[in-house]
């Protein structure tokens, strides 16, 4: 099966509210997805955001962003007013402005909890019950917000009593982020879409995971990490780069049956068809930095729980179809495991010309079994690439791909990866769109100033999408030629 997919996160969508939502455009962007032939939505996690608003780094793997709550659904409810709809209109929808939404998001989601009905706090009151997760999640924000926001290993749990009214409330909003959620991602499947998910191989210092798990991790006495992750000096990075994340302590998971990655796994396979394993090598072997350390240059090379955790949790994920994200160096261990499990690797366009004809991201170099970006969310777009691509790179696209200036570059990037082998071709939306560096998603190793493209209303015009359903067609990427 060969098909073709957008990447856009709900963050970039369209509204009137001053970020993304799982509401009319979320509906409307599937509708366009299968219009276009293409048959996969690939979002990015869709946890709270914490450092950097960083998705990458939210305060649980396993909750929703309050953020994506849709506010005109929450008023068809009957649980916001005009007058506080009206005021929650921004002027600039061109980015997500973080700052503008942690002081006045939450404001409007507690109104909005105070008028719940009976029936829909009963409702509210079972899905906390079901999920066993939204326990420790509720507990960790409720204390979070009593402590000032101080981060966890910093509490004095010793004067704090629970607060039963906060707790529901939090339940609460995780309860009407996935009430939404679910009927997207049902609408999506109901039309021929599938969502793929995005899975960060590490969860935040400051997160629900690791203060209700700390045994899990690589911490000392005082909760703090004694090594973090990271990743040596690569193509990002000249001094590497330094996530941060505290490790896993897989020897203690091995030992308790890898327990929260199960719980981790079955939860994926609720919301999602499809998901992406960020740092996919990191699971045959990871690089460990002293949580001391300036720069990743200091870090070491260590062995990582390899086909025991996938044995662990497979039985978790019977209905849901992995990737992985196997960029960086692959080892032949990175390598004999995704056979053994059989996933599909990862390819970048982006990638393919700044060596010679045996460069494994060169279509004529990929296999099948490979999931193809034009670029990611960590690379520039393809326009933006372009533009301050070396002129040995320049050289190599034209030669391999014809003659090539900002004009036509997009397209022709995106029509090579529609030509491939590759079973499935993944584009990010900036590329369909043909934007600039100005609408890149993420430059790696900083952490000012990413995660706020948006597209705009009426940037999807009927002319796009028949563009891409040509491709589709040309090339045999729709479902429909596919017999599905």
């Amino acid at each position: 099966m060969i098909q073709s997919g957008v990447l856009m996160h709900i963050s970039s969508l369209p509204s009137r509210y001053g970020i993304g939502s799982l509401g009319r455009e979320a509906f409307r962007f599937v509708d366009f997805i299968k219009d276009s032939g293409m048959s996969i939505w690939q979002v990015l996690p869709i946890s709270p955001t914490g450092c950097g608003d960083s998705p990458y780094q939210g305060f649980s793997t396993f909750a929703g962003n309050p953020y994506f709550i849709d506010l005109d659904l929450l008023h068809e409810e009957g649980l916001l007013t005009d007058e506080e709809l009206l005021g929650a209109v921004c002027d600039d929808n061109k980015t997500v402005d973080y700052n503008k939404l942690y002081n006045e998001r939450d404001a409007l989601l507690r109104k909005a909890f105070s008028r719940a009905s009976m029936e829909l706090q009963t409702e509210s009151l079972a899905f906390a019950a079901n999920e066993k997760w939204l326990r420790d999640y509720a507990q960790f924000m409720a204390r979070k917000k009593h402590f000032n926001n101080k981060h966890w290993n910093e509490w004095d749990e010793t004067d704090y009593e629970a607060d039963q009214h906060e707790l529901r409330y939090q339940e609460f909003v995780q309860y009407m982020f996935f009430k939404q959620w679910s009927a997207l991602k049902q609408y999506a499947n109901d039309n021929g879409v599938l969502i793929m998910g995005d899975m960060p191989i590490y969860v935040a210092m400051d997160s629900a995971d690791i203060w209700a798990n700390p045994k899990d991790f690589e911490l000392d006495e005082n909760g703090r990490p004694i090594n973090v992750a990271g990743v040596p000096p690569d193509y990002f990075s000249k001094d590497g780069q330094l996530w941060g994340n505290p490790l896993y302590d897989w020897k203690h998971m091995e030992r308790n049956g890898f327990l929260w990655w199960r719980e981790r796994m079955r939860t994926a396979a609720k919301r999602y068809n499809i998901v992406r394993i960020d740092h996919f090598i990191g699971m045959v072997r990871y690089y460990s930095i002293p949580a001391t350390a300036k720069t990743a240059k200091e870090g070491v090379w260590r062995r990582g729980p390899g086909i025991k955790l996938f044995e662990a949790v497979m039985n978790e994920t019977a209905d849901l179809t992995i990737i992985a994200e196997d960029l960086g160096i692959v080892t032949q261990q990175v390598k004999a495991l995704l056979k053994k499990l059989q996933l599909s690797g990862m390819k970048v366009l982006q990638f393919a010309f700044g060596s010679d004809k045996r460069n494994p991201h060169l279509p004529h170099n990929i296999r099948e079994d490979t999931v193809l970006y034009t670029g990611t969310h960590d690379n520039n777009t393809v326009l933006g690439w372009w533009q301050s691509a070396s002129e040995y790179e320049q050289a190599n696209a034209r030669m391999y791909l014809g003659q090539l200036d900002d004009r036509n570059i997009c397209f022709a990037m995106i029509e090579e990866a529609f030509a491939s082998r590759a079973n499935i071709v993944i584009i990010p939306m900036q590329d369909f769109l043909e934007l600039g560096s100005e609408a890149r998603m993420n430059t790696p190793s900083t952490v000012f100033g990413n995660w706020q493209w948006r597209m705009e209303e009426g940037q999807i015009t009927p002319a796009l999408s028949d563009r891409i359903l040509r491709l589709n067609e040309l090339y045999r990427r729709k479902s429909n030629d596919l017999g599905q």
